[in-house]
């Protein structure tokens, strides 16, 4: 886990790089609980394994996302301006490219397993999963304890905002108010308030409202309760 300590409270001078430390805490939490899912479900249950095969589509979908933000926007910027640390972001983008990799074998077994829930599929389907997170893991951690003081340092407020508009962008919008969901379920009071700050006020009341009950049906749905 991380062991930097980043304000709570956006400024206007340097990025607010705590929203990536709370944006981290969605993959940590569904990449631990989704292989466990998997692997309770009964051989042949395909009513049980479709909403987890959806929650596993909507958090790969999101970090592919989160990453190819990082690829396009974060990683140029610090290769040009932090230059004693290229060798650092180099490894991060290797460390992008082994995730990509059990990304590529997850998605086949996801899609074998939703159509038929086997429990022989699913078990390789969760042993691929927990060898995808062990390696997502190293990678958050190095990223919070070593590339997000470098962000302080390097890149620019407006650089920042555009990795989340990045995300946004390219993620179906139906499924924007779940993905908000996600994030702030495991936030506190002040990263909360921070994190709905950002957003235009209609935008606000709808994930406030809207939002929170969609995403309360969906986990119910995922998790069983």
């Amino acid at each position: 886990m991380s062991t930097g300590t980043f304000s709570t409270t956006p400024t206007t001078d340097r990025p607010w790089v705590q929203e990536m430390v709370v944006i981290h805490r969605v993959f940590r939490r569904e990449f631990t609980l989704l292989p466990r899912l998997v692997r309770e479900v009964a051989d042949g249950d395909t009513d049980r394994a479709a909403p987890i095969a959806e929650a596993l589509r909507l958090i790969l979908d999101g970090l592919h996302h989160h990453h190819s933000g990082e690829d396009d926007i974060l990683w140029p910027a610090l290769l040009e301006r932090a230059a004693p640390s290229t060798g650092l972001v180099e490894t991060m983008q290797a460390q992008h490219g082994v995730v990509d990799g059990y990304a590529e074998q997850a998605v086949p077994l996801l899609g074998a397993w939703e159509r038929t829930a086997s429990s022989s599929t699913g078990t390789e389907l969760a042993d691929v999963l927990d060898r995808f997170a062990a390696a997502l893991f190293e990678h958050l951690d190095l990223e919070e304890r070593e590339i997000l003081p470098l962000v302080e340092r390097h890149v620019t407020v407006a650089e920042w905002n555009s990795l989340g508009e990045h995300g946004i962008e390219e993620m179906d919008k139906k499924m924007l108010p779940i993905l908000f969901g996600a994030i702030l379920e495991d936030a506190t009071p002040d990263e909360r308030r921070a994190m709905l700050a950002k957003q235009p006020l209609v935008v606000r009341v709808i994930l406030k409202v809207l939002g929170a009950r969609q995403y309360r049906r969906f986990v119910t749905r995922v998790r069983g309760q």
